[in-house]
This record gives C-alpha cells, sequence and structure tokens, in this order.
C-alpha cells in the first residue's frame, strides 16, 4: 500500500525498546502491538509486573503462591526428564527374559 504525500519515519528495535522502557501510558495491548510490528523483544531479565499494588498481604500470598507453583513445575519437569532418560538395553533384556519365566 502507498501512501500518498507523507513523511516516512525509519524506526529501529533499539529505539522501540528505549521509548516502551520510558514510558508509563502505553497500554498492554499496545506495547504489544509495538513490539511485534517493530521486532522489539522484552529483556528477560526484566521483573514481571505486579497486580497487587501497596497491599502487602496479597504480595505475601502471591509471593507463597508463585513459589508453590514454581516448585510444582520443577518436580515435574525432573520427572519428565528420568522418564525420557536412555533405556538399559541390557536390563531390559533381562527383564523380558524374567517375564518369559514367570512361574505357573
Amino acid at each position: 500500500m502507498e501512501r500518498k504525500g507523507g513523511i516516512t519515519a525509519v524506526v529501529s528495535e533499539e529505539e522501540v525498546t528505549t521509548a516502551l522502557s520510558r514510558t508509563t501510558t502505553v497500554t498492554s495491548e499496545e506495547e504489544k502491538t509495538l513490539r511485534m510490528r517493530y521486532g522489539a523483544k522484552v529483556s528477560t531479565a526484566a521483573p514481571l509486573e505486579r497486580a497487587y499494588g501497596k497491599n502487602e498481604a496479597l504480595a505475601d500470598e502471591l509471593m507463597v503462591i508463585e513459589m508453590q507453583l514454581f516448585r510444582a513445575m520443577r518436580a515435574r519437569m525432573q520427572k519428565a526428564q528420568a522418564a525420557m532418560a536412555p533405556k538399559n538395553p541390557a536390563k531390559d533384556k533381562i527383564v523380558r527374559a524374567l517375564r518369559k519365566r514367570k512361574p505357573s
């Protein structure tokens, strides 16, 4: 699509990232749109936004829930890694042979 009689500005990813880090008036949808359009990535070291405001009791409760979820996720990942561990073919052969020899 061509623009008629307009000025086109070239914006880099660094400029968008810098501008987004300085602004507080952009909604989350607008920020997402800008990041997608210009390819600006969110820093992985950036802290997540907190929704509790100045309520310290709610902050503590959310922290406990977050820790429980993190522990559960870690346990689930360890279980999945253990299930994906390479099998020992010699052990599998012995188990199959023993199953065939079941006493009747």
